[in-house]
């Protein structure tokens, strides 16, 4: 059975992502005093009492605005409210009650969903009592503050004593993470929306609407793929604003916990340095690579591109040459299908093992065929042993009778040659010189 379901929902700087953030235990959501600043969709995991469950933090709920965005965030708080098991309904104490909280309990009210009223912001033992959201007819309010943490014990008592029955779990299969990553208005959450075929987060041309980064899970042939749509990505220069700045760590950091970034670039744009940074970001973790294109449809009719329109981007990321790179149109739908396929395939490279007898094998041909190059001294290296002592990526350290002996260029051609017979096409490859030891076996 997958874990239940408790969306937050509440009008604008109730505290939600607050009291996502004390629920989840550690700062996920981007939390700042004023209205807007969670747009989508943010999940997390709770465990309380042996129940664990999944919390969903959700925008400001206005029941009333014409604003293209705002009406935007609605929806995605409705497709919340339709996920949810259990709905924390969230008020602020401080305000009491307001037409706009009227307004949403009704709505709530409708959707016939178990409900658990929340007065947040009482910070002060001054403070009189939650007494008017009684007029809501949603039962007694759990008194908190998120902030301080005072009262959350007694709110997670009530959400597991609400959540549905546990029954017997199979595990589930670890996920592969993808983290979508970009400059701004690359089209990355236009990207996720096509692969889900759904709304799932919030697009809008307006550069900076995706705020936090997002963890959408998405079963493809039984196995899970966890996509995390991004805020987009500016030089360091222009990152001002203290949201803007936490945002971007937030994007740098679901690439430190993917398996493969998915580097967005706009294909009505030349490749700018700053594409060039997020994929080298990419190689210094270590993470696999797979190069979207996106917005193809508006500089050709069909998906099929001509070697000279991708030429400048390729040189201009040859130094993550094994990344594959697929043409894509969300408007089209061109690419969705061979996108979710390369980032399988770099996951699987990025995780491949090679056993050590075919390995030095291969590293004893290549050696054969080509030699390193002598020194000044005419000395030369001599590689006695290679072992693949970890994954992700695939590291491969190589016992040899001096490691200054190993030049870029003998290691890019030992590279080519491991990619060529074990497909490591999507993934960077370590290639580590060590001294061989007395207890290194010799081959």
């Amino acid at each position: 059975m997958p874990r239940p379901v408790v969306a937050i929902v509440g009008r604008p700087n109730v505290g939600k992502s607050a009291l996502f953030n004390r629920l989840v235990g550690r700062r996920t959501a981007i939390v700042e005093d004023r209205p807007g600043i969670t747009r989508d969709r943010l999940y997390g995991t709770v465990s309380w009492r042996d129940r664990e469950f999944t919390l969903i933090d959700t925008g400001g709920y206005v029941s009333a605005s014409d604003e293209r965005l705002l009406a935007r965030v609605r929806e995605q708080a409705a497709r919340a409210v339709e996920d949810a098991d259990l709905i924390l309904f969230v008020v602020d104490a401080r305000d009491g009650l307001t037409p706009e909280d009227q307004d949403i309990a009704d709505y709530l009210r409708r959707s016939r969903r178990p409900m658990v009223l929340v007065a947040n912001k009482v910070d002060h033992p001054s403070h009189t009592g939650a007494y008017e959201f009684y007029a809501l007819g949603l039962g007694d309010p759990v008194e908190l503050s998120a902030i301080h943490g005072l009262g959350t014990n007694d709110l997670l008592d009530q959400i597991v004593a609400a959540l549905p029955e546990e029954e017997t779990e199979v595990p589930e299969e670890p996920a592969v993470r993808a983290a979508i990553v970009g400059r701004p208005n690359v089209g990355k959450s236009s990207l996720l929306n096509a692969i889900l075929g759904e709304e799932r987060v919030v697009v809008d041309e307006v550069p900076g609407t995706t705020r936090d980064a997002v963890d959408t899970v998405l079963i493809r042939d039984g196995r899970r793929l966890v996509l995390v749509d991004t805020a987009g990505l500016r030089r360091k220069a222009r990152i001002g604003e203290v949201v803007e700045r936490y945002s971007a760590g937030r994007a740098l950091a679901a690439i430190d916990s993917a398996d493969v970034a998915v580097v967005v670039v706009d294909a009505t744009q030349a490749p700018a340095d700053q594409d060039q940074e997020i994929a080298r970001y990419a190689l210094e973790k270590g993470r696999a690579c797979v190069i979207a294109v996106a917005k193809w449809d508006l500089i050709a009719d069909t998906p099929d591109a001509a070697p000279r329109l991708l030429a400048p981007l390729r040189d201009a990321m040859r130094f993550v040459a094994y990344a594959p790179i697929v043409i894509t149109s969300a408007r089209k739908g061109w690419g969705i299908a061979e996108l979710l396929e390369r980032v399988d395939q770099a996951a699987e490279a990025h995780a491949r093992r090679v056993a050590t007898g075919p390995l030095n094998r291969v590293l004893e041909e290549a050696e054969a065929a080509h030699s390193p190059p002598a020194d000044r001294h005419g000395r030369q290296l001599k590689i006695y042993y290679a072992t693949q002592p970890r994954t992700k990526p695939p590291t491969i350290v190589l016992f040899v009778n001096d490691p200054a002996l190993l030049p870029d260029e003998y290691q890019r051609y030992l590279d080519a040659k491991l990619r060529d017979v074990f497909d490591f096409e999507g993934t960077p490859i370590r290639i580590e010189a060590r001294p061989r030891s007395r207890r290194t076996p010799a081959v």
